[in-house]
């Protein structure tokens, strides 16, 4: 069976808007054909990109709807484990549940290049 017309436009209007739109990809280094609108800023080391996730973990730790995650250990496990994992050219893809009905999704792309997406393009911030 063939998809429904309705259908195809739904993915043509799917394909047209996930470049602009906040939402997080399936894969991370998708992160990097995003408007730079989307980028909240770029290091040079890991452990400044680091930094910057333990402040945005730290300001929204009170809303974590699992109270095992508002732990500030756990907050610095995760914290020092991207240390290593972005020093050797991984991504970091952190998600959590909040409470009220939200969810916060933090991710840190390396990129100069992506190891699963060389092709893709660092931004460049003005």
């Amino acid at each position: 069976m063939g998809a429904k017309p309705e259908q195809i436009q739904r993915y043509r209007e799917v394909v047209a808007e996930f470049p602009v739109e906040d939402l997080p990809p399936l894969e991370i280094a998708y992160w990097l054909i995003k408007p730079r609108t989307l980028v909240r800023g770029t290091w040079d080391e890991p452990k400044e990109a680091a930094a910057w996730l333990g402040e945005r973990l730290t300001e929204h730790a009170f809303r974590f709807a699992c109270e095992a995650q508002r732990d500030t250990a756990h907050l610095a496990l995760l914290v020092n484990s991207s240390v290593d994992k972005l020093s050797w050219g991984g991504d970091v893809s952190l998600s959590f549940y909040l409470e009220r009905p939200s969810y916060l999704s933090v991710a840190l792309v390396t990129c100069s290049p992506n190891l699963a997406h060389p092709e893709l393009a660092c931004p460049v911030l003005a």
